[in-house]
């Protein structure tokens, strides 16, 4: 929104100058012409334009709406909050937070303000000078008066904002420098208020945090009352005045010796009472440990007493129960043996009826082999005797698992297989006549 502002304002000038630039090159023209005739009175010169009042009026007039809508927006910064001044009505209600706010132009204005938090802060003693022999720029010295009336130095620090919420009060009401006309002088007037009613002694240690919040109570009361959020107050130093410091030094010290022989008084009272305590506990130790000897003996006597009670009916106990050890053990001898020869008599009769079974399975096996063997045999014969070429067959069958066709002469000539089938021959001579060619006979 700012640069809209901005770019608004650049434009309505840019706007005036360009109105002003026209209206001052017709006068150049002008006087350029005026100029040119007193030199050339005969010369015939074109008559210049008029000059343009209504053209630039307008520009000008027309650069007055970016203007005033530029002066119409109000850009309140991060960390500040504003008001609207009327310059008819004084201020406005309302608080500008930060952001964009639209305002009436040429006749509200803006107040800013930083409502963030400040630290006021003030030194005990006097400021330390530089190196070079400048004064640095240190915060104020606060003095205050104890109820004896001697000076004191404090170091404190304030931390406050101004309320926001108020800011219509604080610009009506109060001065412009909040922080030097307002803030400072209530906060030094509340300790110089507070400091005489406590001692020296007091303000240094005793009561030294009861004066740092009564302050602050105080403080916070006044400037809240003026729309100052007091936060927090710190009273971080007292500076004694020197003579007092000096003695302050010297009784802390021989109270210091005083504490310090009070307890080494105590504690030589307590290695006292430890001594005894322990004596006393070494009696009582050197009795307990009598008293528990005698009774473990007391104790050790009657155990033995009552051991050789229960001793003889434990030994007679002991050769009973070895004496029936060695029958269990010599009757499980026996059982074990007879066991074991059983075990081996069945072991035998099952090796003898596994043999006999075996015997007859292969005796079985050997009878119905032969028995096949013999029908496969009288099948085959009976299908030689019906179809004695078959013989051919079978043998091509057998020379070869890669014979495929084999041609073999009707008459059995040139054929190794010749003295197989010389017995065959006439019947088949009979069947077939010799002229016919040859068969071709083909295997699977």
């Amino acid at each position: 929104m700012l640069v809209i502002k901005y770019l608004l304002m650049v434009g309505a000038v840019a706007m005036m100058v360009v109105a002003a630039a026209i209206i001052l090159y017709d006068v150049y023209l002008l006087v350029e012409y005026r100029r040119r005739l007193a030199l050339h009175p005969d010369l015939a010169l074109p008559l210049p334009r008029p000059l343009r009042w209504k053209d630039a009026l307008r520009l000008a007039a027309l650069s007055l709406v970016p203007l005033l809508l530029g002066l119409s927006i109000a850009v309140v910064p991060s960390g500040m909050a504003g008001i609207r001044v009327s310059e008819f009505s004084g201020t406005r209600p309302g608080v500008l937070y930060p952001g964009s706010h639209l305002v009436v132009p040429l006749v509200d204005s803006v107040a800013l303000y930083d409502v963030r938090d400040k630290v006021y802060t003030t030194i005990a003693g006097e400021p330390m000078k530089k190196d070079k022999g400048g004064e640095t720029s240190p915060p104020e010295v606060l003095k205050v008066q104890a109820k004896e009336g001697l000076p004191i130095g404090l170091a404190i620090s304030v931390r406050y904002h101004l309320d926001a919420a108020r800011l219509v009060y604080i610009h009506n009401t109060l001065p412009a420098a909040v922080d030097s006309e307002v803030v400072q002088p209530v906060i030094g007037s509340t300790f110089r208020g507070i400091a005489p009613n406590y001692n020296v002694r007091e303000v240094f240690a005793t009561k030294r945090e009861e004066i740092r919040k009564r302050a602050a109570d105080e403080i916070t009361r006044k400037l809240g009352a003026d729309g100052i959020v007091v936060k927090e107050v710190m009273l971080k130093e007292v500076q004694l005045p020197p003579e007092y410091a000096k003695g302050l030094e010297g009784l802390l010290l021989k109270e210091q010796e005083n504490d310090q022989m009070g307890v080494q008084a105590e504690i030589k009272q307590k290695e006292v009472r430890v001594a005894e305590y322990e004596a006393e506990a070494d009696k009582v130790r050197e009795e307990k440990k009598a008293e528990a000897g005698a009774r473990v003996r007391v104790l050790q006597a009657k155990a033995e007493a009552d051991a050789m009670q229960y001793t003889l009916p434990l030994k007679e106990k002991q050769i009973q129960q070895t004496r029936l050890e060695s029958e269990a053990r010599k009757e499980a001898t026996v059982k074990n043996a007879e066991a074991a020869a059983q075990a081996k008599v069945i072991d035998s009769k099952a090796e003898l009826e596994r043999r006999n079974l075996l015997a007859d399975a292969e005796a079985n096996r050997i009878r119905v082999t032969a028995k096949a063997d013999l029908e496969r045999m009288q099948g085959e014969a009976a299908m030689l005797k019906q179809s004695p070429l078959l013989i051919n067959k079978i043998i091509a069958e057998r020379l070869s698992d890669k014979l495929q066709i084999m041609m073999v002469p009707a008459d059995g000539k040139y054929f190794f297989a010749s003295d197989v089938l010389r017995g065959q021959m006439p019947q088949i001579m009979q069947q077939d006549d010799p002229q016919d060619p040859p068969r071709r006979v083909q295997s699977r």
